[in-house]
């Protein structure tokens, strides 16, 4: 069964008995991923290494490495 037909089965259940419908697939992936991005930042800032732009930085030194 797909999500979406899981989704729509559970609409469908909760119109029978009254009940509000439950949220849409994926209605909330937005505010998952900021709260991830913020868990993660709030992390290195705990571990003491900078909270923004790690990524960017390591990438530049895999892709730039200093000559010898």
């Amino acid at each position: 069964m797909s999500i979406t037909q899981q989704y729509l089965l559970d609409t469908y259940r909760a119109r029978l008995h009254g009940e509000p419908a439950p949220p849409a697939p994926g209605s909330h992936d937005r505010d998952l991923m900021r709260e991830l991005r913020d868990y993660r930042r709030f992390r290195a800032v705990l571990a003491e290494r900078p909270a923004r732009g790690r990524l960017r930085r390591a990438l530049t030194r895999w892709l730039r490495p200093r000559a010898l």
